[in-house]
């Protein structure tokens, strides 16, 4: 499991200030970007790239303006072209917004690809 903290900025709400409904892909994409990084992996200038296949997203609660939130990743599975994490964001052990987000791993001509090995060793660390 890895963890970022986010603080929730003015920008981030709406009018209410509630978190926007589309901030939260921001905020699991910011958190996978860091699971990825604290292992080693860059996404960047490589053979292949990851993206975002599939997202099931769940919304229980709202984060408002100045809160400071806990954005989970747990990588659930590892396939040969894809990856499936749980993301959630929480406030004080409590889950706001949970998402299932299925990642394919695709080469520089947008074709499906298998994942490197040296990468899924990295994951599985």
């Amino acid at each position: 499991m890895h963890k970022i903290n986010k603080k929730v900025y003015y920008h981030d709400t709406d009018c209410g200030g509630i978190v926007y409904y589309a901030n939260y892909l921001k905020y699991f994409e910011e958190a996978r970007t860091e699971f990825f990084l604290s292992r080693g992996i860059e996404l960047t200038g490589g053979d292949f790239f990851f993206v975002v296949k599939s997202l099931n997203i769940s919304y229980r609660r709202p984060a408002r303006y100045g809160q400071v939130i806990e954005v989970k990743t747990d990588l659930v599975q590892v396939k040969n072209a894809s990856l499936l994490f749980n993301q959630t964001v929480e406030l004080e052990n409590i889950i706001l917004v949970s998402a299932e987000t299925k990642i394919a791993c695709i080469n520089k001509n947008f074709q499906a690809s298998l994942i490197p090995e040296v990468v899924v060793n990295r994951l599985k660390k």
